[in-house]
């Protein structure tokens, strides 16, 4: 197997070709030969040791797509040669030509006219949208959802999952108008530069906000949540740190909630697959087509890049 190896922490050019031999899994776990790696956010936190979760050299990579290579002990939901998607890789090592996974934390795509580049890139991002709207946000049918860095990898889950809980509008914001276009072509009412905001939502309040980008935008935000509204904190893509009053949140009842799917996951995985085949319906029907970036698992370099650079539009897939 081919895999890309960070050597140490740093920039986009850490990154190391290297051979390996084909992994076997253990108990519980299959092994994957990937067809395609998704590219988050999380990956360019890993790569750079903001989450010491390992000491290089390692192989970063959250998501895969593929067919099942081999089966580990125990393990009676796949069959060789089934196509499948990771919800999440708990040990890492996408960013491979084969790879390891939980079987617990895999979904078959067996019977599903879906494409495998389109499914790593969404299906685990709307599991974490549904799981977080309806086991943290308890989001109710009716109720309006504001969403920050609308075209996001993540964020751009959220808003046909927000519609199919029964949301009754659904606004962004994007970073820059050249996102506005991408972003109106997803399940959005409104979309708003966020430089705009929250003038631009005028008297308009929210009962949930969906926010992976943090700092002034989230403290703006809760100028324009309804009483009882829930800020979901889902990342803090701005690494900046969020000015929230006391006063405020006890004043309106508001709540300030924080989601990661990776602890959550591995805490509750008998959460995933259920939440999966909640949302599978909406990526067969193409409610779920993201913006993608496909480029080689050697480009992974020029991935980081372009992430590091803001210049992403939607979501960066590898392939093989």
């Amino acid at each position: 197997m081919k895999a890309m190896v960070i050597t140490k922490y740093g920039g986009p050019e850490v990154f190391t070709e290297v051979e390996f031999p084909d992994p076997h899994p253990g108990p519980g776990q299959i092994s994957i030969k990937v067809s395609h790696s998704s590219v988050g956010l999380v990956d360019a936190f890993f790569r750079r040791g903001m989450i010491p979760m390992l000491q290089p050299p390692f192989v970063t990579g959250l998501e895969v797509a593929g067919t099942v290579q081999e089966l580990g002990e125990g393990v009676t939901d796949f069959r060789v040669g089934e196509p499948v998607v990771t919800l999440s890789l708990m040990s890492l090592g996408g960013y491979a030509t084969v790879t390891l996974a939980d079987a617990a934390l895999t979904v078959s795509l067996d019977g599903l006219n879906v494409d495998p580049a389109q499914a790593v890139a969404a299906l685990p991002n709307a599991v974490t949208a549904y799981l977080a709207l309806t086991h943290i946000a308890y989001i109710r049918e009716g109720e309006s959802v504001l969403i920050h860095g609308a075209i996001g990898g993540l964020a751009s889950a959220f808003p046909a999952v927000a519609r199919l809980l029964g949301a009754s509008r659904i606004v962004g914001t994007v970073r820059t108008s050249t996102k506005l276009e991408a972003a109106r072509e997803l399940a959005y009412d409104d979309v708003f530069v966020a430089d705009k905001f929250p003038t631009a939502v005028g008297d308009e309040r929210f009962n949930v906000v969906v926010d992976p980008v943090g700092g002034e935008i989230l403290t703006s935000s809760f100028e324009v949540m309804a009483p009882f509204g829930r800020a979901l904190l889902v990342g803090n893509a701005s690494e900046q740190v969020a000015t929230i009053s006391n006063n405020m949140l006890w004043n309106k009842n508001l709540g300030v909630l924080g989601f990661s799917i990776g602890p959550y996951l591995q805490a509750n995985p008998s959460f995933g697959r259920p939440a999966a085949q909640a949302v599978l319906g909406i990526l067969a029907e193409g409610k779920l087509d993201l913006p993608l970036t496909i480029l080689p698992l050697t480009d992974v370099a020029e991935a980081h890049r372009r992430m590091d650079a803001k210049e992403v539009i939607g979501r960066i897939v590898l392939r093989p």
